[in-house]
């Protein structure tokens, strides 16, 4: 059996799990961070225990740990290196810790990574030999499984948010223009519908003033046929189809799987566009047989991105 932990900026979700995907027990709260990264990793070791105990697993039975946590991070120290929504999380030595606790061995995955992988072992990849996972929640988060395995280059791949789609463009949280995390991203786009909603759209209807427009007013308004929401998710669309092309020349991936904003726009608004828009933009030898589907683990995708950090302790 294995442990999970999946460290969301507000949010932690803890799993004990087995090879096949099952799951014994899970715990979802908000993440509690005191400041003190020792005091919270404390905490975390306690409710796995409960977990475990809840489960009927002992300890001496766990085969390993798995991190699943939002960077940036240092794999090869092991390390928790200051993410934006952790105060006081600097070089925290997660595995170290994790590892003096239960005295197995601890992974310590990106968690964009392990939601990659996730979807490739239990969700919507399952299957594939090479896979693309792209989020578009707050900012633009990506993974690639090549060859059955996780890539990671040189310790930074996957960030796929900042492929520019135009040059000089829109300046994107990371410092740099034109990033397809600027026009894609849930919080890019969620500043640019404040700024341009027209007041007597449908949009600003539903979001109780264009001031408070989000992209899930713009999806639910597309469905009323609103015109300014239908021409927002085009040019949503576009611009995700154009890192679409890039990765699909450079990868050539057996399927694209997409996440939150794409996920919850659905077939019809979304990925139906998206796979005519690659179908004109590549090579039919490529785009013939890419797919481009639905992250499907939903509100479980966080126990299975833990999970899967598990897991690849098994793969060292």
């Amino acid at each position: 059996m294995w442990v999970g932990f999946d460290i969301g900026g507000t949010k932690l979700a803890i799993v004990v799990g087995d090879d096949d995907g099952h799951i014994a027990a899970r715990r979802r709260r908000p993440i509690g961070a005191h400041g003190d990264p020792r005091e919270d990793v404390d905490a975390m070791i306690a409710d796995a225990r409960e977990l475990l105990a809840e489960a009927g697993v002992r300890e001496d039975a766990l085969r390993g740990v798995g991190v699943a946590a939002p960077g940036p991070i240092d794999p090869a120290r092991g390390t928790v290196e200051s993410p934006p929504n952790l105060a006081g999380w600097a070089s925290v030595p997660i595995v170290d810790w994790f590892g003096e606790a239960f005295g197995v061995p601890v992974h310590l995955e990106n968690d964009a990574n392990a939601a990659a992988l996730a979807e490739w072992r239990f969700g919507a990849g399952r299957g594939a030999r090479h896979l693309i996972y792209l989020t578009m929640s707050t900012g633009v988060g990506g993974g690639l499984v090549l060859d059955g395995r996780l890539y990671r280059g040189a310790g930074g791949a996957g960030e796929v948010g900042h492929i520019p789609v135009e040059w000089n463009g829109e300046t994107c949280g990371c410092g740099l223009r034109g990033c397809l995390e600027a026009y894609v991203g849930g919080r890019c786009w969620t500043q640019r519908l404040q700024r341009v909603t027209p007041a007597d759209s449908r949009v600003a209807v539903l979001a109780g003033g264009a001031a408070q427009a989000k992209p899930e007013h713009v999806i639910a308004a597309v469905r009323e046929g609103d015109a300014f929401a239908r021409a927002e998710l085009d040019r949503w669309n576009d611009y995700l189809a154009r890192g679409l092309v890039g990765l699909a020349f450079a990868f050539d991936p057996d399927v694209f799987v997409l996440g939150t904003i794409a996920a919850a726009a659905g077939e019809e608004l979304c990925l139906e566009p998206l796979r005519r828009k690659l179908a004109q933009n590549v090579w039919p030898v490529i785009g013939d047989h890419i797919g481009i589907r639905a992250a499907s683990l939903g509100d479980e995708g966080p126990y299975y991105a833990a999970l899967s950090a598990a897991l690849e302790v098994a793969d060292r």
